[in-house]
């Protein structure tokens, strides 16, 4: 895709699958943005179904080199 007529998803789509072995489910999304209406800030949570989760992997317990 190029042109300046993208929006920023079709970008993300575009960098996360062009990779020579990406597919699709590279591009899936793995947050969800909540935008309140009180007043409080944004919340930004990790999907449940999110493959890959920040912090590690909690089966090996505490970081490496502790």
């Amino acid at each position: 895709m190029a042109g300046k007529d993208i929006d920023d998803a079709e970008k993300r789509h575009d960098q996360l699958t062009t990779a020579p072995k990406s597919t699709e489910e590279d591009a899936e999304a793995r947050i969800d943005v909540i935008e309140p209406h009180d007043g409080a800030p944004r919340r930004i949570e990790i999907r449940d179904d999110a493959e890959v989760r920040p912090g590690g992997d909690p089966s090996l317990g505490s970081a490496a080199g502790d």
